[in-house]
């Protein structure tokens, strides 16, 4: 398969004058549930030549900002090897490019996050996800998906938003005051603000787990939970991220294609160009 993201004009997904560089990282060594996410790269990639170049919300078409592709991430034997590759490839296009990561599971994170943490002085990591990954370790490592959160924590702020499934150890690490939990956010109108009023810097990050939304639209995921975001309310909130702060960069993980359903794979194909055209287009 050919890795290119999208089926655009190939004037504009040349490294050279792309703005936006796509990192795909095909790895799933600690994931429970279900797994498969190593598989999510390529189903993304595949589905994202379905895509409608022109966007009806923002007028425009976003591809012309130039959206690169690199080849994926490869010999990926331990966490501790995986998350060392991604934070070099990350750092090597920091300063040029806009760097969007792919999962993968989600501690393909934690690389990405430490090259950006060490580009820009004062971040703010925006979690959407079901489950607030802060166990310090899970099944013997650090580095187990379910422990993403609890090494980038290690690193910089964090706000979590959609939660709805915790360890009680998760506890002992997570600030209360940082946390919106699904139900919060379901009976709430104003918790988009409430979250922004929390973020106390210019500079954010978005890490999304696709266990966030509800499984009614989100069903290929290795740990699914009842209850979650629906597509319109997570672009609203997306939407004023961009709007209100800077956007250093994100990534996408956790999807987990179901050969029989292509929907949800095409759905973060979508997901990742509406954010491609919040960044530069709002």
């Amino acid at each position: 398969m050919e890795w290119v993201f999208g089926d655009f004009d190939r004037r504009f997904t040349d490294l050279s004058t792309s703005n936006v560089v796509i990192l795909p990282v095909p790895f799933d060594l600690t994931s429970t549930g279900i797994k498969g996410s190593a598989n999510a790269p390529r189903a993304i990639i595949e589905m994202s030549r379905q895509l409608e170049n022109y966007d009806i919300e923002l007028n425009t078409e976003f591809y012309t900002i130039g959206i690169h592709t690199l080849q994926p991430l490869s010999n990926l034997n331990t966490s501790e090897e995986m998350i060392e590759k991604v934070y070099k490839t990350v750092k090597n296009y920091i300063k040029d490019k806009f760097i969007i990561t792919i999962g993968g599971e989600h501690s393909v994170s934690i690389g990405a996050i430490k090259s950006h943490c060490e580009e820009y002085n004062r971040l703010t990591v925006v979690q959407l996800d079901a489950h607030a990954d802060c166990r310090d370790t899970y099944m013997g490592s650090k580095y187990n998906h379910a422990c993403t959160m609890a090494r980038i924590k290690e690193l910089c702020d964090v706000i979590h938003v959609g939660i709805r499934s915790l360890d009680v150890s998760e506890f002992e690490i997570i600030d209360e005051r940082n946390i919106f939990y699904a139900q919060h956010i379901i009976n709430y109108s104003n918790w988009e603000y409430e979250v922004m009023d929390r973020i106390q810097t210019r500079d954010i990050y978005i890490t999304i787990d696709v266990d966030v939304f509800d499984p009614s639209i989100m069903p290929s995921t290795g740990t699914p939970e009842p209850g979650g975001l629906l597509w319109y309310e997570t672009l609203s909130f997306l939407k004023k991220l961009h709007k209100n702060f800077n956007v250093v960069g994100f990534d996408v993980t956790e999807l987990c294609p179901i050969k029989t359903n292509k929907s949800p794979d095409y759905m973060i194909a979508k997901l990742i160009y509406k954010m491609i055209g919040y960044k530069f287009f709002l």
